[in-house]
């Protein structure tokens, strides 16, 4: 196949591959300056400080499915990354909490929906699994309401959009099956 492929062709599949090697930290990524870690992953999208150092936040993948944490010590070296969008964290996130604490925990969400009728808005985070997204209904004072799993917009089934804010149908249904408690 490879000798099918034209000049042009092969010059953009060789300029392409390097580009796919930067989707997650790399794998001597423990003492790595700040610098470094940023040329080969690209420009974080936001820099958060911590206790003892700081961390940069990389939304990945198609449609956002990863998020990678890379935490620096004081001296600006890389300790470690973290995937965060996980159902372990997911389940972290309980009704009443503010939502800079939601965003502390799994960084930006793949997209935010407005609420009807100034109810608020919600935040929907796409992750490594078939057909679901993990949801955090917020309210206007920035509290979650409810979370849970939802089944996102291409997913949906004969053109019924099931998961989506008109109805919040299967964020509330999936909110009850996980045991939270909605506080409207």
């Amino acid at each position: 196949m490879l000798h099918r492929l034209s000049v042009w062709n092969r010059l953009l599949l060789c300029l392409l591959l390097p580009a796919c090697s930067s989707y997650a930290p790399p794998d001597a990524l423990p003492g790595m300056r700040r610098e470094e870690v940023i040329a080969r992953m690209g420009q974080p999208d936001l820099e958060r400080p911590q206790d003892s150092g700081s961390r940069l936040e990389f939304p990945r993948g198609p449609y956002g499915k990863h998020t990678w944490f890379v935490y620096f010590d004081a001296a600006g070296k890389a300790s470690h990354a973290e995937q965060v969008l996980t159902e372990p964290n997911f389940n972290r996130v309980e009704a009443g909490m503010a939502q800079e604490q939601v965003s502390q925990l799994l960084g930006r969400p793949s997209e935010v929906w407005l609420l009807g009728r100034e109810r608020g808005y919600v935040w929907n985070y796409r992750y490594d699994a078939d057909c679901k997204w993990f949801q955090v209904e917020l309210s206007l004072q920035q509290e979650v309401r409810s979370a849970g799993y939802g089944t996102p917009p291409e997913c949906d089934r004969g053109g019924d959009r099931v998961g989506s804010c008109g109805s919040g149908s299967a964020l509330k249904q999936n909110a009850t099956n996980r045991n939270r408690h909605d506080t409207r």
